[in-house]
């Protein structure tokens, strides 16, 4: 079966809350890359329809402090799929509720394996990239892919 890279995307609303703010009243960065972690496992799930577990997580950057109060969006999709492993996206946004300014704050790749009831790896169903920006991230899960290999 061959999925679009569109059937695994998953968005998710978060409130910052004073229990996940550090001393600054800024969100804690453990706290984002839990979310971060748990989208983008409903995508790579989504994707596989079977359970699937974080393998490594390659790539966090954090460009804008989120502040308590703030809403937390993220968006995640499969980039690309290597047989049981698949590469997952996540983009994350911050939008204040007092001014309604939306920014893009940070990204996030990921690798998921699709694991059966005993966990044991198994492949997964091909991802098919449509619209020009999943061609590009398609494309750069591969070279992604490559770098993480040579790195072993």
């Amino acid at each position: 079966m061959v999925k679009k890279v569109s059937d695994s995307k998953v968005t998710m609303t978060e409130l910052v809350l004073p229990h996940h703010t550090n001393q600054l009243g800024n969100l804690l960065g453990g706290q984002l890359m839990h979310w971060i972690d748990i989208c983008a496992a409903l995508a790579a799930a989504k994707h596989a329809q079977t359970v699937c577990v974080t393998k490594s997580v390659d790539y966090i950057d954090f460009k804008n402090a989120h502040k308590l109060g703030d809403v937390v969006t993220l968006v995640a999709t499969v980039n690309r799929v290597f047989r049981t492993s698949m590469e997952v996206g996540v983009q994350v946004y911050k939008e204040s509720i007092k001014n309604g300014i939306k920014i893009h704050s940070n990204t996030a790749y990921l690798t998921f394996v699709s694991v059966d009831e005993n966990a044991k790896p198994i492949e997964s169903y091909e991802i098919i990239p449509e619209t020009e920006e999943e061609i590009k991230r398609y494309e750069e899960a591969l070279l992604r892919r490559e770098a993480r290999l040579a790195r072993k």
